[in-house]
């Protein structure tokens, strides 16, 4: 129920204004001051407050200045006797959501209430979304116990809480927009925007308009001003993932914001000043690219204050297993089927491979085999043929391409990743008796 606060000094309006007001559902407290308002504020919370503008003790226009700063989720309502243009405007400018007039407006009353509740629902949403959005993107959830993990995770939340620039280096898919946006969560402008652009998406034109944005007429079909990226990262964050694409030209154009924070939007000719952290990404080795002059080495040292190196997954096989379980819960979820679980030799299989696509191919995996399961545990014979084949190769068995033995051992596997593990359909496709089958599956430890 929502609590309502009057402050009047004429008793008979302020019990008018409870008995329409609790006819509607709220709950309504009286104080005759300013003084004993406030002592009830500090005993207890309330949703709205209906203030008459001249108290024995204070005013309440002032009152509002005052009371917002200490109380920003408290919605003030003003009555005045006689309205007074200018007591209006500065109530609204020290952040009253209304000034009405007594008596006149009492039929106002209900109707403002409620767009004053309707108001406080709203922005009780938005800090619980801003809420959800701060602890997805925490350092919390970046999961995993290996040094290597540990050691990324500590540099980061050391270089968050300045306004430094970082350069995240890792190969593709082992989560660099993650620790951007968790950086980012952990800094002093978290409130503020987080823009994320990756170079290699657009052609150069398409790109720099993306960033700096331009004036109506700069280009054909550029019939009206846009902002860029950079000017909407203003105050926040921007990240550039695959920084080791972008173009030459585009990279002096950046590197000349960095070192005087303006820059000059396509077709215009006066400066624009952006003020933002940069969080770069990349897969290359960018200073091989300076060296072979594929990169400008000015933008490369203005970039490498400081670097963050992400491990690839394979460098971290104590953390798959917690991964994996992660998105098999994740999935499972999803797409409404009963928490799943991961046999020993399915998990054997996810350390022993290489994943060249790190924790996003892990993830894609995860998904499929989630997808696939009729049953509830998550078995080898799920993983994709390919999968398993690498598996084998890499797990210290010789596999040669003019082998019987390897051949039939690769046929076994992706007829028994064919039929989902089942072993009587597999023997009878391979047309082999169920013994034999099992026997096989012995001799080249197919689990």
């Amino acid at each position: 129920m929502k609590k309502i606060l009057i402050i009047d000094d004429e008793e008979k309006l302020r019990n008018l204004l409870t008995r329409i007001i609790k006819l509607e559902g709220f709950t309504v407290t009286e104080a005759g001051t300013l003084k004993a308002g406030i002592r009830l504020l500090e005993k207890e919370s309330f949703d709205i407050i209906l203030c008459d503008v001249k108290l024995p003790d204070g005013n309440g226009v002032d009152f509002v200045k005052e009371i917002k700063p200490k109380y920003p989720s408290v919605e003030i309502i003003l009555l005045t006797a006689y309205g007074n243009i200018a007591d209006g405007v500065q109530a609204m400018k020290n952040g009253a959501f209304d000034y009405i007039t007594k008596g006149d407006d009492n039929d106002k009353i209900i109707p403002l209430l409620n767009r004053a509740i309707e108001k406080i629902q709203l922005q009780s949403r938005v800090q619980q979304l801003e809420q959800q959005v701060g602890k997805q993107y925490s350092f919390e959830n970046i999961l995993g116990k290996s040094a290597a993990i540990k050691d990324a995770v500590a540099m980061a939340q050391k270089v968050a809480i300045t306004d430094t620039n970082v350069l995240l280096l890792g190969e593709t898919g082992t989560g660099k927009e993650v620790f951007a946006q968790a950086i980012h969560q952990s800094s002093n402008t978290k409130g503020k925007n987080f823009v994320a652009l990756n170079c290699s998406t657009f052609s150069k034109d398409i790109l720099e308009s993306e960033l700096f944005g331009h004036k109506q007429g700069a280009f054909t079909g550029a019939v009206k001003d846009q902002k860029g990226l950079i000017e909407e990262a203003n105050g926040g964050t921007l990240f550039l993932d695959e920084i080791g694409e972008m173009p030459l030209e585009l990279q002096a154009k950046l590197l000349r914001i960095l070192e005087t924070g303006e820059y000059i939007k396509l077709g215009d000719t006066k400066p624009v000043r952006s003020d933002f952290r940069l969080i770069a990404a990349t897969n290359k080795d960018l200073q091989n690219e300076s060296d072979e002059q594929r990169f400008r080495a000015d933008l490369f040292y203005r970039l490498n204050v400081f670097q963050i190196k992400l491990p690839a997954l394979r460098e971290r096989v104590k953390d798959i297993e917690i991964l994996a379980n992660h998105f098999v819960q994740e999935y499972s979820a999803k797409i409404n089927k009963p928490a799943f679980s991961m046999d020993t030799g399915f998990v054997q299989k996810l350390e022993q491979y290489k994943w060249p696509g790190n924790i996003r191919e892990l993830k894609n995996i995860i998904e499929r085999t989630v997808i696939l399961s009729d049953g509830e545990t998550l078995t080898t014979s799920l993983l994709p043929f390919d999968m398993q084949q690498s598996v084998s190769s890499s797990s210290g068995e010789t596999m040669s391409a003019f082998s019987m033995a390897s051949m039939e051992k690769l046929q076994i596997l992706k007829v028994l990743n064919y039929t989902k593990g089942n072993k009587a359909e597999t023997a009878r496709l391979l047309e082999i008796g169920v013994t034999t089958l099992y026997r096989k599956l012995e001799e080249y430890n197919i689990h």
